[in-house]
């Protein structure tokens, strides 16, 4: 109850910059902080889902697993992520990869947290975080990946990868990638990125076909689907 009005008096003060703009039937799969939305009439059966960012919640992948009988590929960089993996018994459909996803392929350098118990590392350093914590940790293009694994264009790409995604997603759209969803964690108002990169980014993903079925409640959260998967 009290998590449910934390969220209503966010989006009172905050309102999220987008709202749904096809109606859509989707599930949010996972729990409260991990859940992400896919659609229900339009995800195919055996789904192949690339997801980024793992942290230490893989409740989404699993039940995609269990529920729509999904293939994922998992990729988190950060040593703590690892670890955690490495001491979770996983089914056969989960395949974790111990990289991160950028523009480029190299190395790209990650900042901690402001908090020891917090898991996510950024692009950007926090108000409070310690720079002398920060990682370079091995990253790949979406493209590279695609052809390394050999597995074709994802069903669903799902990332939560604290503030890479901006140029990401430009990446993505310049290789004339089309993942048929979408299901992006856009980090405006964290890290000092304006809300403006998120307002361009969403235009961008427009023109490039995509349309947004699902806006969480903290305004973060986006779900679209590509135009030509709902097409009748």
């Amino acid at each position: 109850m009290i998590l449910r009005l934390k969220a209503i008096a966010r989006r009172i003060l905050r309102p999220p910059l987008h709202k749904p703009e096809v109606d859509l039937a989707h599930d949010v799969l996972g729990t409260d902080y991990g859940g992400w939305p896919l659609l229900t009439a339009h995800t195919p059966a055996d789904p192949l889902i690339y997801s980024f960012g793992v942290g230490e919640d893989i409740s989404f992948d699993l039940e995609a697993i269990e529920r729509f009988g999904a293939t994922i590929h998992a990729f988190d960089p950060t040593p703590r992520s690892r670890r955690w993996v490495d001491k979770q018994s996983l089914p056969s459909a989960f395949k974790f990869h111990p990289i991160g996803l950028a523009a480029k392929d190299g190395e790209a350098e990650f900042f901690a947290p402001e908090v020891d118990e917090y898991v996510s590392f950024s692009a950007q350093p926090a108000a409070l975080s310690d720079p002398a914590l920060a990682i370079r940790a091995p990253v790949k293009r979406l493209s590279t990946i695609i052809d390394e694994l050999g597995t074709g264009v994802p069903d669903v790409l799902k990332m939560d990868i604290e503030g890479f995604e901006y140029a990401v997603l430009d990446d993505l759209i310049a290789c004339d990638l089309r993942p048929a969803q979408l299901l992006v964690e856009f980090h405006h108002r964290m890290y000092d990125i304006e809300n403006q990169r998120t307002v361009s980014q969403i235009e961008k993903l427009r023109e490039a076909g995509y349309r947004l079925f699902y806006v969480s409640d903290s305004g973060h959260e986006y779900g679209l689907v590509h135009q030509t998967a709902i097409v009748a």
